[in-house]
């Protein structure tokens, strides 16, 4: 009962209604970009949370903030050429960290990423594009491709929320973008412009091709700004696997598209809070708790399974028997052997995997094993169909 209450509540929170869907906020015109720092006055316990985030500190000047560089630049290295003194901006440091220098106008990437992970530099060969075609537009708020300026740097308030003026004067619900007053469409696409893969709509743009949406704003149609990867295109500059699964990193929002979760009105924000939490990716909840609100052996959505470890194989609270781990699979590189999840939600069979030649969702964590072992396990688990399994 408890299952089917929560599944109740989630339809009720995410699929739009008539009356709901009508709820779409507007940016007055001629409104104007104000920056986070003014929000903070009514909204200082969501401004303070945000400030923490990596959102907040994407990009950084190591000049000013010389505690966000990982690495030490004092130990010599072959891969990298360049000192800390060339470096104008430091761009990320969960997984990776990148490093920009300044030229005329304009930012270039420098020839070297530290990998977090592995903790060792990496050549970066990317460093021919300057970042106001290729990061810039998403890394700040409203960044003016003409004169390269920005109301602020990182993922501010405005982002999301659209050009503050008119709200910080005369505070109303109806004078600012709320991303969860918008439709199922709309509220997807403020995460989706920057969370994902493609090219602007409109290039070129005098001359100049733009790999963010270009004009956007929030509670916009982004689909005429913007355009995901081709998910068709074939051979070597194809970004997907076979079965359509986004291949490299930042794809969350081509992979989502495609999900039964989008189709049925789920947000990004039903999983994820921008203005930060204190769990892994900003989580609602741990994602072992997350999944379990919606899915469970009790719920009208499965698993059908008596109970979990049942469904799972493996045993409760390790790795495997984690919902993401099947249905979220880490295989998307982000550097070298470091991935990310796939957000298709869908469990990557190894007898598919095996006949298209793309990774499967057993051996993403079974790494010492292959995907035909992962097959001939699964033909062992009497739950499942055998005409499913031989796809």
């Amino acid at each position: 009962m408890f299952m089917r209450m929560c599944w109740l509540l989630l339809l009720i929170a995410v699929v739009p209604s008539g009356r709901h869907s009508g709820l779409q906020a507007q940016t007055p015109a001629g409104a104007t970009y104000v920056g986070s720092s003014v929000c903070k006055t009514c909204h200082s316990a969501i401004w303070e949370r945000w400030k923490r985030t990596r959102m907040a500190n994407v990009v950084t000047d190591p000049k000013l903030r010389p505690e966000v560089v990982i690495p030490d630049f004092s130990k010599p290295d072959p891969v990298r050429t360049f000192a800390i003194g060339d470096v104008a901006f430091v761009y990320g440091g969960k997984l990776k960290q990148r490093y920009f220098r300044k030229s005329g106008d304009d930012y270039f990437p420098l020839p070297a990423t530290w990998d977090v992970t592995n903790r060792v530099w990496r050549p970066y060969s990317h460093t021919e594009q300057p970042t106001s075609q290729e990061c810039d537009g998403c890394h700040s708020v409203n960044f003016d491709i003409r004169t390269k300026t920005v109301t602020e740097w990182n993922v501010g308030c405005e982002r999301c929320h659209g050009p503050g003026s008119g709200h910080a004067g005369q505070p109303s619900r109806a004078n600012i973008v709320n991303p969860a007053r918008l439709d199922y469409i709309k509220a997807n696409d403020v995460c989706i412009q920057c969370h994902s893969i493609g090219e602007s709509a409109l290039n070129p743009i005098e001359g100049r091709n733009y790999a963010w949406p270009v004009g956007f704003r929030p509670g916009m149609d982004l689909s005429k700004f913007w355009k995901l990867d081709d998910r068709h295109a074939t051979g070597p500059d194809s970004g997907y696997f076979p079965d359509g699964t986004g291949s490299g990193n930042r794809m969350q929002g081509n992979d989502f598209v495609t999900s039964l979760m989008y189709t049925r009105g789920v947000k990004c924000f039903t999983c994820h809070d921008v203005h930060g939490t204190e769990n892994n990716a900003d989580l609602l909840r741990p994602s072992s708790v997350l999944c379990l609100q919606c899915h469970g052996p009790s719920s009208p959505n499965g698993p059908r399974a008596a109970d979990l470890a049942r469904h799972t194989h493996h045993a409760p609270g390790s790795t495997g028997g984690e919902c993401v781990g099947c249905h979220m699979p880490k295989i998307q590189p982000t550097i070298a052997d470091v991935k990310v999840h796939a957000h298709t939600f869908r469990f990557i069979a190894p007898a598919t995997a095996q006949s298209v030649k793309m990774p499967d969702s057993c051996t993403a964590c079974h790494t010492d094993k292959t995907t035909e072992w992962a097959a001939s396990v699964l033909r062992t688990w009497p739950e499942f169909s055998p005409w499913r399994m031989n796809q």
